[in-house]
């Protein structure tokens, strides 16, 4: 079950997500194969005093098959997203509701964070301004910190191997994943929860990215406001969500019975050196991380299908990442199909990259590549190449890279599989 190096081949056996789309897996690949939008006005606080009003919210969210009214009031609702999306990979992947005993003992849990708890900091603090520091709450500091999700996942489900939460922006999901998959391969787990989480309901956060010029004002049409790689872009939409998958090794998926829904066989992760927010001339950074990844995976640009794109929907994000798809594939970079998940369910921050590996899971099952929505006056810098305009396309797909780039040049590269027998 290893390759010739000696290291365990890792597979993914289940997948949980919430996004602006749907409450799991299924209703949100169906809704992007679909081409339809998550974003809409903000719901979860009034937004009249800012110039962005529009959000890809979760949708009708009831974490109560998972918490108990105290523990809701207990746990910020980034790390409710978590649980629950955990939970629903869980059962895909025919894990007991708790485990125990050695299966614990090798399981462990990578689930990071771009921001953490915002809510609960900024309520906070407004609380300690407006009436002191003796009626701040006693949960705050484990509401809001950014590892909680992994601990909590742990606390409520038991896995007791590696824990820990990544963060490293909008990159953090695949460098979760990424992560996850590396400690199967080191042997230091059979079994791995991995993913990222986000939940953005505050003024404060949503303010903070407006402040930045960062986000689309495009308020009066939230449906068209994601547009990757589309001329009349001006800038992302922030979206929230969670995406968790289960990592293990091969030999052990098959002992158990567990059916494999692809196999992740290479990672990446560089920084760009170069700029806080910007990516580097040329996405040199991501060329870097998907060259390393494909070296692991013991492939080249040759192999690779499809492209799922970070492509935030930035004026000057997505000319380079498409730089760098040039750079990496040269004359075949007209022939590899690109998609852009956050044209539908917004930028969701340290949940993208997980979303974004479970949406190429199922492109590699499905034979699908979900449509790039709004794209209709393409930016020059895609001339010749695939960005699947508004439409889904079926193609037959083995390899796919799923790509994720963070501020302060951190970016994440996955390469995934398709799953043969």
């Amino acid at each position: 079950m290893s390759p010739a190096g000696g290291q365990p081949r890792v597979v993914v056996t289940g997948m949980g997500a919430l996004t602006g789309l749907g409450l799991d897996v299924a209703s949100t690949w169906d809704a992007m194969v679909a081409g339809r939008s998550g974003v809409g006005p903000i719901t979860q606080f009034d937004p009249s005093r800012l110039t962005t009003r529009i959000a890809a919210e979760v949708k009708d969210f009831d974490p109560s098959p998972v918490l108990d009214r105290k523990d809701q009031r207990r746990n910020d609702r980034y790390v409710q997203l978590a649980l629950v999306a955990a939970r629903q990979a869980m059962d895909q992947a025919g894990l007991p509701a708790r485990l125990e005993g050695t299966e614990a003992e090798r399981t462990g849990v990578i689930v990071g964070t771009g921001i953490g708890g915002i809510r609960t900091l900024a309520d906070q603090i407004l609380l300690m301004g407006e009436k002191g520091p003796d009626r701040m709450s006693p949960f705050l500091i484990p509401m809001a910190i950014g590892n909680l999700a992994a601990g909590v996942i742990s606390i409520f489900f038991g896995p007791q191997g590696p824990n820990f939460g990544v963060v490293s922006a909008c990159a953090t999901g695949g460098h979760s994943i990424g992560e996850a998959w590396e400690t199967i391969r080191r042997g230091d787990a059979d079994v791995m929860l991995a993913g990222g989480a986000e939940a953005v309901g505050h003024e404060s956060l949503v303010g903070a990215f407006a402040a930045m010029r960062a986000l689309s004002t495009r308020n009066d049409e939230p449906e068209r406001a994601s547009r990757p790689f589309d001329k009349g872009r001006d800038g992302f939409v922030i979206g929230e969500g969670a995406g968790v998958v289960v990592l293990e090794s091969l030999e052990h998926a098959l002992a158990r019975g567990a059916e494999p829904l692809a196999e992740v066989v290479g990672y990446g992760a560089t920084a760009d050196a170069s700029h806080i927010t910007l990516p580097a001339p040329g996405g040199a950074g991501a060329v870097r991380a998907i060259r390393r990844a494909l070296e692991k995976a013991s492939l080249t640009v040759d192999d690779v299908d499809m492209v799922n794109a970070h492509a935030t929907s930035t004026p000057e994000g997505d000319p380079r990442e498409l730089e760098a798809i040039r750079t990496l594939f040269g004359e075949r970079a007209g022939q590899v199909s690109i998609t852009a998940n956050k044209s539908m369910i917004g930028h969701t921050l340290g949940a993208a990259g997980a979303i974004e590996t479970i949406a190429t899971v199922m492109s590699l099952r499905t034979g699908i590549v979900p449509p790039t929505i709004n794209l209709d006056d393409p930016d020059e810098a895609a001339a010749g190449l695939d960005l699947t305009p508004n439409v889904a396309r079926h193609r037959s797909m083995d390899v796919a890279v799923s790509d994720s780039f963070g501020f302060g040049g951190q970016n994440s590269a996955l390469v995934i599989r398709r799953w043969t027998e």
